[in-house]
């Protein structure tokens, strides 16, 4: 399952999506963080989407294409706080 976590991490981060591994960790023991505080995150992640004004992508908080690319390779991302997602194995 580690290879599936570093082909996502790799397309995601083609992608421009905000991803990142613990300094305590690495990439081949599995599992990435997708960071939501960095510049132009909100174009793939934002915690307070559905609320007030903010109309994203119907009312969920994560951009379908970085969630089609987790299923893909058998992953899901988890809110860990507003800063940031965690990826973990399904």
């Amino acid at each position: 399952m580690k290879r599936a976590y570093i082909k996502a991490y790799n397309e995601l981060k083609k992608m421009g999506v905000p991803v990142f591994v613990h300094i305590d960790s690495d990439i081949r023991d599995g599992g990435f963080s997708i960071n939501a505080e960095e510049e132009n995150s909100e174009m793939w992640v934002n915690y307070y989407a559905g609320c007030g004004s903010f109309d994203f992508w119907n009312g969920e908080n994560v951009n379908p294409k970085l969630t089609k690319v987790l299923n893909d390779y058998g992953l899901f991302a988890e809110w860990v706080n507003p800063g940031g997602l965690s990826v973990y194995q399904k």
